[in-house]
């Protein structure tokens, strides 16, 4: 990490902050969710009912003994967490925690019927299957006589604001479904990642740290066909969660999905399905899930392996709010502190693009920070109606 002082390490210990409604709010709507989509057994329904009590008034417990993935975990910190309310750990580690606890309520990893049930799915086909899905495939027909350039630059921002569509974001964003997002940038490096990425480029390797599926998953998806297309880069790796997480993270079984759903369009959407098809069963499209991307730490503590491929890659492009968070360090940074400093660790070149969902922030300029402040006090950092696109070369 940088020579920058670090901030304090954001937490859930204080009524009315943000990650306080998260884990006393979301967590419990995110259950109560899982129950209702999803005809559970009574067994799994007893756990998931024990979760809810757990995660609210409870202190954290561990892993059953031959949990699959006991060793991560406690390479994570878990015997130092464990007896301790969820609300005074990192908020990072809550939350990631949290979702892998719910994942062992609903027995995913448990040998049985419902082992690899994914408990999110409803919601995510629902998502993807919206009619303003439709509308937003359709949309490609129109792009598609525009100059290449511009249709690159339109297809870095549907990369960019699709993250409007996280699921676990709208449970306790009330109206967030219908409140128009500003279209401003608080940061925007685009001319810098498109300088990283010239057109007809030799052998070039794009990694993209994936955030959210369906109707977000959709814009990561084209943008990295029209990358293929143009030449931009020979090869991509999409990086994704190796099992279910934060509700509508991506997992292998969504980048499925997505393919279908474009495959199956009208017009110029199912020309870009087929080609992301052929560049997956060719290789130029990997698909990567690291047990590191399902992590409740930074980047900054990445393992070798991890780190080593993104040291080999051309661009490393992370995805959304949470991705973000792991980037610069889950704190309260000064919204003025230099997101260069924050990355210096990255070992290569990382493009952040996020929407703003939670506190964290960093690389703005005092005059931005200054008018957004003015304007809505401090929701401008969780509504999710900014958004960001910062480079560290």
């Amino acid at each position: 990490m940088p020579d920058t002082a670090p901030a304090p390490v954001l937490r859930a210990d204080r009524p009315g902050s943000f990650p306080h409604g998260v884990l006393a709010e979301r967590h419990p709507a995110i259950i109560r969710q899982v129950r209702e989509l999803i005809p559970y057994d009574p067994e799994r329904r007893r756990a998931l009912d024990a979760l809810l009590a757990n995660c609210t008034e409870g202190v954290v417990e561990p892993l059953p003994a031959d949990a699959h993935d006991l060793g991560d975990w406690q390479d994570w910190g878990l015997a130092e967490h464990i007896g301790r309310s969820w609300f005074d750990l990192p908020w990072l580690w809550s939350e990631s925690y949290f979702y892998r606890r719910l994942l062992h309520a609903v027995g995913y990893f448990t040998p049985g019927p419902w082992q690899g049930i994914d408990p999110f799915r409803p919601a995510k086909l629902t998502e993807l299957d919206a009619p303003q899905t439709d509308e937003e495939l359709a949309a490609l027909d129109a792009l598609a006589d525009r100059p290449a350039d511009e249709r690159s630059r339109a297809l870095l921002h549907g990369s960019l604001w699709g993250n409007r569509a996280d699921l676990g974001f709208r449970l306790s964003a009330e109206g967030a479904g219908t409140r128009a997002a500003a279209p401003a940038l608080v940061a925007d490096d685009s001319e810098t990642l498109w300088s990283l990425l010239p057109p007809a480029a030799e052998g070039g390797t794009l990694c993209l740290v994936a955030d959210n599926a369906g109707r977000e998953l959709v814009p990561d998806l084209l943008l990295i066909a029209d990358l293929l297309d143009r030449g931009r880069i020979a090869r991509a790796v999409l990086h994704l969660k190796p099992h279910p997480y934060y509700v509508s993270d991506a997992t292998t079984a969504d980048v499925l999905d997505a393919l279908r759903r474009l495959t199956a369009a009208p017009g110029t959407a199912a020309g870009y399905g087929r080609r992301l098809w052929s560049a997956l069963t060719d290789g130029r499209l990997t698909l990567r899930a690291h047990p590191f991307s399902g992590g409740p730490l930074p980047y900054a503590e990445m393992p070798d392996d991890l780190r080593a491929e993104f040291a080999a890659a051309t661009l490393t492009v992370v995805k959304g709010d949470l991705n973000y968070r792991r980037l610069v360090g889950d704190r309260r940074w000064p919204a003025t502190t230099p997101f260069a400093d924050l990355t210096a660790y990255f070992p290569g070149p990382v493009a952040a693009l996020r929407t703003l969902k939670s506190e964290v922030v960093c690389g703005l300029d005092v005059g931005t920070e200054a008018a957004l402040t003015a304007a809505e006090g401090e929701r401008w950092r969780t509504a999710g109606t900014h958004a960001l696109i910062q480079v560290k070369v």
